[in-house]
């Protein structure tokens, strides 16, 4: 049996490296993708074979996360729950993806990862290994009931660690989970588990990475320039940068400006709420930007079909389905939406907060002569709106005279 593991040298991969291996007496391959953790890759090839992997994997995913998963997430102004702008939903189906190549490579006849039976990992994880390769067997040891038995909580996972010599971050000062890719860090489980639970005070805020709290972001505001062709962002203030580029100085400026911090409720997939604090600093501005670009240059009816579709495109990846047929279906269409999304938008950047300070673009639908109330000639005629209105207000007339109108 040859395993390829999903693989971050956190605490629940560090563990079942050891515990597939002496469970299944089977070849394990690590595997970890980088997606932007940078310290976070340091020393895991030799973690993972003083664990016990024969073999160990790390690639380079970070242009192709930004141009091929995180860039057309923006192009749908996906955001999921009116909150989360899905940094770990996304980066799950390239992990796996990769994971299958090296499966394919090594001729393994079994995929793994670390995610538990509660959340919604599991689901993007597998949801892609069947897509993708559904012939692969997959194994998931939280779901196995020996595993859960021997391991029922974070406690006993640290003290294996601690017995095994297995260094880990977590521990039961700070036990909390965290993920980290180059769209934002997770922090979830642990004592985030109590929605009451402030991580903001003083004594907590040493949890975040990313940025600093708004009240100790600088008092001078910033400004930033960001130019858009198709839906998307290819230069920062003049600077043509690729889609990492964009991000990473992005993510620089919003973290030093207290910017992109979330704390919410979410609905998982497989039913429950859960508690999650986020870190998205240049996602924020990166989406903010977009969607300031786009109410210069698209459609109404356009904006308006395609804003229509941006809970069940962000449900989609939420869920795990990116490499489903709707969520290609809907790119088409989100793409197809984009193609005058160009031009230049200015945004001022301050204690937490983004707002936009202008916007230009070549493709502009905005009519300065038809918008203006300084009685400026155009070929609007004001006259016109008697019978658009009339015409609109056809029905409302007859349901009154013939039903008695509205309650009111």
């Amino acid at each position: 049996m040859k395993i390829v593991l999903a693989y971050s040298g956190g605490l629940d991969t560090s563990v079942i490296v050891k515990w597939l291996r002496e469970t299944y007496d089977a070849e394990i391959i690590t595997f970890a993708a980088d997606i932007g953790q940078e310290e976070e890759l340091r020393g895991l090839p030799q973690k993972a074979r003083k664990t016990g992997a024969s073999k160990h994997y790390t690639l380079d995913l970070v242009e192709e996360f930004a141009s091929d998963f995180i860039y057309p997430m923006i192009r749908a102004n996906a955001v999921y729950e009116g909150q989360y702008f899905l940094g770990t939903s996304i980066a799950r189906p390239l992990i796996a993806k990769a994971q299958i190549e090296i499966a394919k490579k090594e001729k393994a006849d079994t995929v793994a990862h670390g995610a538990t039976g509660k959340g919604n990992d599991q689901c993007r994880f597998e949801l892609t290994y069947m897509a993708l390769a559904p012939r692969l067997d997959i194994l998931a040891p939280w779901k196995i009931e020996a595993f859960r038995e021997e391991f029922p909580g974070r406690a006993e996972m640290i003290a294996y660690c601690r017995k095994h010599q297995i260094p880990v971050e977590a521990s039961l000062k700070k036990p909390y989970s965290m993920d980290r890719n180059l769209l934002h860090i997770s922090y979830e489980a642990g004592i985030l588990e109590d929605p009451w639970f402030d991580p903001t005070t003083k004594a907590n805020k040493g949890m975040f990475k990313l940025s600093v709290s708004p009240e100790d972001a600088p008092n001078k505001p910033e400004y930033v320039e960001l130019e858009f062709a198709r839906g998307n962002c290819v230069a920062v203030d003049g600077r043509k940068l690729s889609p990492a580029g964009v991000l990473k100085a992005l993510n620089k400026l919003g973290g030093k400006h207290g910017i992109g911090r979330v704390d919410l409720v979410e609905n998982r997939f497989v039913g429950m709420k859960s508690r999650g604090v986020y870190e998205t600093p240049g996602g924020t501005i990166l989406m903010h930007g977009h969607r300031q670009i786009e109410s210069l240059t698209m459609d109404r009816e356009v904006m308006h079909l395609r804003d229509s579709l941006i809970p069940k495109y962000a449900e989609l990846v939420y869920y795990g389905f990116w490499f489903a047929p709707e969520r290609e279906a809907l790119q088409a269409l989100v793409d197809e939406s984009q193609r005058h999304v160009s031009g230049t938008v200015r945004l001022k950047l301050y204690k937490g907060n983004v707002i936009t300070c202008g916007r230009k673009s070549k493709y502009s639908l905005y009519d300065m002569k038809i918008a203006s109330m300084e009685g400026v000639k155009s070929w609007y005629n004001q006259t016109d709106a008697t019978g658009f209105i009339r015409l609109n207000g056809l029905r409302l007339r007859a349901r009154n005279l013939a039903q008695g109108g509205p309650k009111v």
